[in-house]
C-alpha cells in the first residue's frame, strides 16, 4: 500500500519529535521595532513589487517532484521571491530571498485578501505544501488568494543543509537511545558533526532563522501583498508562528486560525514530555482499534497491553539486530520508532502501521523504513529535503535550553513512565541542541496579544504531536477575548483537513464571513 504524495505532504505539519527536539517581552514596544520609522532600507522592502511567474519544479531542498498542477478550473500556481532583511535588528542591512507561491481567488469581486498558510515543522516547505493540500482549501479560495512560503532556512529560502545525502543515511541509522558509554560517545560525536555541518553551510544566516524573524517576515509579506490585515492559517508549528506574530503585531491581525496547537507555555523538556504522552495515547488508541477488530487485525494480542508488548519486543530486537529494509539499507530501532510515530499522525495511516509492524516481525523492514524516510524528508531516489536540518536550526535558535546527554539521561525515568515506546527517544532527544554553535532565544514563546482580533484556536483530543492540552494554554496565553477555543473530539494531527464537517463549517464561516463559533464549541 504505497503512500501517496498528498499523504506525505500531510505529514509535514508536525513538529519533529524523535531526532530534533529572540522574542522581546512585550506588546507595543516589540512591534515598534519593525515600523518603517524613516529607515530607507525597510521602506524599500515594504514597497517592493513582487514578480509572479509560473512555478517551476520544487528544488531538492523542497523535496523535489514535478511542478504543481493547475487547480480546478485551470487556475495556475504562481511563484515569486520576496526580499527580507537577514537580521531584522538591522533592516537596512543584508537581505535574503523568501520563496512564495500563490493561487488567485476564484471571485475577484468578493475577494477579502490573501490568506497565508504555514503548515508546520518547523522546516516544512509551504511552496510544496500548499499545492499538496489545495483541494482541501478550494472553498476558501472563493474569497482569498491562497499564499504560502518557504520560511527562512527552509526549502528555497536560503536553506540550511547540514550534511550530504550519504551522511544523512548514516546519521538517521544511528542508535539515538544509547545503551552504554561507547554508544553515548558515538551519538555525541555525530551530533557535534551534524551541528558543525549546519554552521558551515548556513554561516552568518544561522542565528537568524528563528520564529521571531519569521513572524516579522509575515508582516512584510502582508504589506507587500497589499493587505491591511494578516489573514492567516497556521497548523502545528504554524500555530506558534501565528501566536508570536499576534504578540508582535496585535493590531495587524485579521482573520486567523490556529489548528493543532503547540503549547506556548512549554519549554523543551515540557514539550518533549507532552509529545511522549501524546504519541503514547495515539498508540494506545491504535492498539485498542486492533483489539476491537479481533482476528481482522494482523497483530498479536487480545488487549492493548499485549499489542504494545509486541511493539516494544520488536523494537528491542531491532536494537540488537537490524533487519533488511530497502535495497542495501537496513531497518534499525531508531528508524522503526520514527516510522511508527509517522503513521500515528493520522488515523488514515493506521493500516500502514499495522502492515509495517507485521512485515517487520517477519523480517521485512521496508514499509516502516519508508515511513521513517517520509518523516526525515528522504525521497525514493535517496535525496533528502532540508526539513530536518531546518527543524534543528529553527528549534535550536528559538530555545535557550542546552541539555547535555548526561542531563537527558537523568530525565529518562519520567519519559519512560510517560511512554514505554517513545519515552527513551523523547528523553535522549533533549540533547539535540547540546552541540549547537549559536545561542537560543527564549525559554518559551510569548504569544500574549492584547488588542488583537480574535484567533480561532483548534485542538484535537487525540492529537499525538501537539497534545490537546496545548489548546487551552494557547487560548489563555493569547489573552481574554483573543483566543476562541474549538475542540475536535477525534484522532490525528490537525482538524480542518481531518474530514470533520463541523470543524470545516466553523472555520469556513469565520474566514469567509467573519462569524466566530462560541468559545468552547465541541465538534465530534
Amino acid at each position: 500500500m504505497p503512500i501517496s504524495a498528498a499523504q506525505r505532504a500531510a505529514l509535514i505539519t508536525a513538529t519533529t519529535v524523535l531526532l530534533a527536539a529572540g522574542c522581546s517581552d512585550g506588546g507595543d514596544d516589540a512591534a515598534d521595532t519593525t515600523k518603517p520609522s524613516g529607515s530607507p532600507g525597510l521602506s524599500a522592502l515594504t514597497s517592493q513589487k513582487l514578480v509572479w511567474a509560473p512555478c517551476t519544479a520544487p528544488s531538492a531542498a523542497e523535496g523535489g517532484g514535478p511542478a504543481p498542477s493547475p487547480l480546478p478550473g485551470g487556475t495556475a500556481w504562481e511563484c515569486s521571491f520576496l526580499q527580507a532583511p537577514l537580521d531584522w535588528a538591522e533592516p537596512a542591512g543584508e537581505t535574503i530571498e523568501l520563496a512564495l507561491i500563490r493561487a488567485r481567488a476564484r471571485d475577484p469581486e468578493a475577494r477579502i485578501g490573501s490568506l497565508l498558510f504555514n503548515f508546520g515543522g518547523p522546516g516544512g516547505s509551504g511552496v510544496t505544501g500548499l499545492p499538496g493540500f489545495a483541494n482541501e482549501y478550494e472553498t476558501l479560495r472563493s474569497r482569498y488568494d491562497l499564499v504560502s512560503f518557504d520560511p527562512r532556512g527552509v526549502g528555497r529560502s536560503d536553506p540550511v543543509e547540514c550534511a550530504t545525502d550519504k551522511e544523512l543515511d548514516a546519521y538517521y541509522a544511528l542508535d539515538f537511545t544509547p545503551d552504554d558509554a561507547a554508544e553515548e560517545r558515538t551519538l555525541s560525536d555525530a551530533q557535534k558533526k551534524y551541528a558543525a555541518g549546519c554552521e558551515q553551510d548556513a554561516g552568518p544566516a544561522l542565528p537568524h532563522v528563528g520564529t521571531e524573524n519569521a513572524a516579522r517576515d509575515l508582516d512584510l509579506m502582508r504589506q507587500v501583498l497589499g493587505d491591511d490585515k494578516l489573514h492567516y492559517f497556521g497548523i502545528s508549528y504554524g500555530t506558534e508562528l501565528g501566536g508570536v506574530y499576534a504578540h508582535l503585531f496585535p493590531k495587524n491581525v485579521g482573520r486567523a486560525v490556529l489548528d493543532a496547537v503547540v503549547d506556548p507555555d512549554a519549554g523543551v523538556e515540557e514539550g518533549a514530555l507532552g509529545q511522549a504522552k501524546g504519541f503514547q495515547l495515539a498508540l494506545d488508541n491504535f492498539a485498542q482499534d486492533c483489539v476491537d477488530r479481533g482476528d481482522e487485525c494482523a497483530l498479536p494480542g487480545t488487549s492493548v497491553a499485549e499489542v504494545e508488548s509486541f511493539v516494544t519486543d520488536l523494537l528491542a530486537s531491532l536494537d540488537k539486530k537490524p533487519i533488511p529494509g530497502i535495497g542495501a539499507r537496513e531497518l534499525t530501532q531508531t528508524q522503526a520508532t520514527n516510522g511508527i510515530a509517522q503513521a500515528l499522525y493520522s488515523k488514515e495511516y493506521w493500516p500502514y502501521l499495522e502492515q509495517g509492524l507485521e512485515a517487520a516481525d517477519g523480517g521485512d523492514g521496508a514499509l516502516l523504513l519508508s515511513l521513517s524516510d517520509s518523516m526525515n524528508g528522504r525521497g525514493q531516489t535517496g535525496t533528502y529535503s532540508n526539513i530536518q536540518s531546518a527543524n534543528a536550526a529553527i528549534n535550536c535558535v528559538d530555545f535557550k535550553e542546552r541539555y547535555t546527554l548526561g542531563q537527558a539521561k537523568e530525565r529518562l525515568d519520567k519519559f519512560r513512565e510517560a511512554s514505554p515506546v517513545f519515552g527513551d527517544f523523547m528523553g535522549w532527544a533533549l540533547a539535540s541542541c547540546s552541540q549547537w554553535p549559536v545561542p537560543g532565544t527564549w525559554e518559551h514563546p510569548d504569544v500574549s496579544a492584547p488588542g488583537s482580533a480574535p484567533l480561532l484556536v483548534i485542538g484535537t483530543t487525540g492529537d499525538p504531536a501537539t497534545p490537546y492540552e496545548g489548546t487551552r494554554a494557547m487560548v489563555n496565553a493569547l489573552g481574554k477575548g483573543v483566543g476562541i477555543e474549538l475542540t475536535y473530539e477525534g484522532e490525528g494531527h490537525g482538524a480542518y483537513n481531518g474530514g470533520n464537517a463541523c470543524v470545516k463549517k466553523a472555520v469556513d464561516a469565520y474566514l469567509l464571513d467573519g462569524k466566530l463559533p462560541a468559545t468552547g464549541t465541541v465538534c465530534k
